[in-house]
């Protein structure tokens, strides 16, 4: 289990060491995502997710952005993380960048499980320190290990 609820495994995580754009963030973790089988229909997840983005940013502040869909195509609740140490632009409420984005996803039906995760993931985002640890992160390694961790609690 992890500080999320849910396991987070390395093929999930995404490091960015160099500039990136908001929508290529996205993209990279929706990717990886992907690469765990979750998913059916790829296209319908990245679109659902850039969707979800233009309605309304979901960076909420503090360097952090929380994306997040119900759809279909997921097979189960899953979830990414990426991590940007220059910052990425993301319109967020504070104005300022964001070096967290955590990304979930669940199939259509789950709203009592789809509440639970966006509880949990905004609890944890919600203690500097945590925050601080998990976007000095160098590797996907170094990521699982905080968050299959469940030091926030």
């Amino acid at each position: 289990m992890s500080v999320f609820g849910l396991v987070i495994e390395p093929s999930a995580v995404c490091i960015y060491p160099d500039q990136i754009s908001k929508h290529e963030a996205l993209d990279s973790v929706v990717d990886a995502i992907a690469s765990s089988g979750v998913v059916s229909d790829l296209d319908e997840f990245r679109r659902a997710v850039h969707e979800r983005e233009s309605v309304m940013s979901t960076g909420i502040g503090s360097g952090v952005a929380i994306p997040h869909v119900r759809i279909d195509a997921i097979r189960r609740a899953t979830v990414g993380v990426g991590i940007s140490h220059s910052g990425i632009d993301f319109n967020t409420l504070d104005n300022n960048p964001v070096n967290i984005i955590v990304l979930f996803a669940m199939p259509s039906g789950s709203q009592k499980e789809y509440l639970t995760l966006l509880a949990q993931v905004m609890t944890a985002m919600k203690q500097e320190g945590f925050r601080q640890q998990l976007a000095t992160c160098k590797t996907p390694e170094e990521v699982v290990a905080l968050l299959n961790t469940d030091k926030s609690h």
